[in-house]
């Protein structure tokens, strides 16, 4: 895993045991294990003491802050963000006493999604595509595609677009992303943005991935352009 002609990087302090699946221009860094088995896309990056298991699964594109364990039956999709010290599990009843291993719970955190600082993630749930969690919150039910959710139990607080700023209200039944402009609308039960395919790459006019114009700050509308508010 440390010869020279790897398409990725592995810290010399990282354990990678064989065989792994890691995929071109992944980053690992320090302290952290990947064990055999586990599935990890290309264009990650995995910070120090991040704990990957022989059953996880990552897509491509994802972001792992520190001190993260992504154990068996964990499933993350391309480009998700899962924030520092953020909170995975497999069992939803564990006892020391009793062996679980044959009925870990599948959790998956769909395309796009961000999971805050420190939030807990109750095994045996959806997040849905682009949806928010925010710092310290804690998820014990699916959470639908753009969700913004908030506190313990996490509740949803609001929709957050593609570009991770808080949807404002437009015209009619719309919403909009202050920062992209783009428009979005509840189609049945979920929400859905009209100017761009779900499945597109968030990337500029010139196939560049986005900067950020702004910071999200939660409790405010982020109607204005920078300077503006």
């Amino acid at each position: 895993m440390r010869g020279q002609d790897r398409d990725f990087f592995v810290h010399e302090s990282a354990v990678v045991d064989e065989p792994a699946t890691i995929g071109e221009g992944t980053r690992i860094w320090h302290f952290c294990h990947v064990a055999a088995g586990a599935r990890i896309g290309r264009g990650c990056v995995l910070g120090q003491n991040v704990f990957v298991a022989g059953g996880a699964v990552l897509g491509n594109g994802v972001r792992v802050q520190n001190n993260v364990s992504i154990y068996d039956g964990i499933v993350v999709e391309d480009d998700v963000f899962l924030g520092p010290s953020v909170v995975l599990t497999n069992v939803i009843n564990p006892r020391a006493a009793v062996d679980r291993r044959a009925s870990y719970e599948i959790t998956r955190i769909r395309r796009g999604a961000t999971v805050g600082a420190n939030a807990t993630v109750v095994c045996g749930v959806v997040i849905g595509r682009h949806a928010f969690i925010g710092a310290g919150a804690v998820v014990t039910h699916d959470v639908p595609d753009y969700a913004l959710m908030m506190g313990v139990p996490a509740r949803r607080a609001g929709w957050m677009s593609r570009h991770g700023q808080r949807l404002v209200a437009a015209e009619g039944d719309l919403l909009r992303c202050p920062e992209s402009g783009h428009r979005y609308a509840l189609l049945g039960e979920n929400l859905r943005c009209l100017d761009l395919a779900e499945d597109a790459p968030l990337v500029d006019e010139e196939g560049r991935r986005v900067t950020g114009a702004w910071p999200y700050r939660p409790g405010t509308e982020n109607a204005g352009k920078p300077g503006e508010g």
